[in-house]
């Protein structure tokens, strides 16, 4: 089938499963995202924890990919990364971000922005030692984002890794660990009727959350 400018036009979905009120949303948006999560993991959704990272280079053009939270607390939310990818390269020149969740099933998002720092060393060893055995060799044999002859070459070098590391503790590289997103505002967005969804802000004014209703 030909894909026509009509037919991406004419894909709409009504959203009508829920709705967001002031007088009920946790005044803590640390805990109502805690909520909203643990909701998409009792729906059982295929990875609630994907989420998209953007990012924008010291020009200030964006970028955006997939990763996955790998943490939430009160300092903000983490994920795990090679520090020479053009993420990190993007993070050291520009230390702000914003991530997004989308949750199709519950017809929900959630939009986080917020400034990025690199984890602790000792939290990112506990991490690093915690992932499968061919997602620690697979951290040390890829150089995220450059260009490689060909995907044999990696191939092999994984190989060469795994017979190296054989019943012998993996060391994590240096150019690999976690960053947090430490959240100055946060969105949560319920899908309504008539494109009028609910949308409620969180901004952190002066240590403490400010709350409104933003038009859909």
């Amino acid at each position: 089938m030909k894909l026509s400018k009509e037919t991406i036009q004419n894909l709409r979905q009504e959203y009508k499963s829920a709705e967001l009120n002031e007088q009920d949303v946790i005044k803590n948006p640390i805990a109502q995202f805690e909520k909203w999560f643990t909701d998409a993991m009792s729906a059982q959704l295929y990875e609630p924890n994907v989420m998209t990272l953007a990012t924008a280079d010291k020009s200030g053009r964006p970028n955006a990919r997939i990763v996955l939270l790998k943490g939430v607390d009160e300092e903000g939310f983490s994920f795990y990364t090679n520090y020479l990818s053009q993420k990190g390269k993007e993070i050291k020149k520009n230390p702000y971000a914003c991530l997004v969740f989308f949750w199709a099933e519950l017809e929900r998002q959630v939009r986080i922005e917020g400034r990025i720092e690199k984890l602790d060393k000792e939290t990112s060893e506990q991490y690093f030692h915690s992932r499968p055995t061919g997602s620690q060799i697979g951290a040390i044999a890829s150089p995220q984002s450059q260009v490689i002859e060909s995907r044999n070459n990696l191939e092999l070098k994984v190989q060469e890794l795994t017979q190296q590391y054989e019943g012998k503790p993996i060391p994590k590289p240096a150019h690999w660990g976690g960053y947090i997103v430490k959240p100055t505002s946060i969105e949560f967005w319920q899908g309504r009727p008539s494109r009028l969804h609910d949308r409620i802000k969180f901004t952190l004014v002066n240590g403490s959350w400010k709350i409104e209703r933003l038009a859909p």
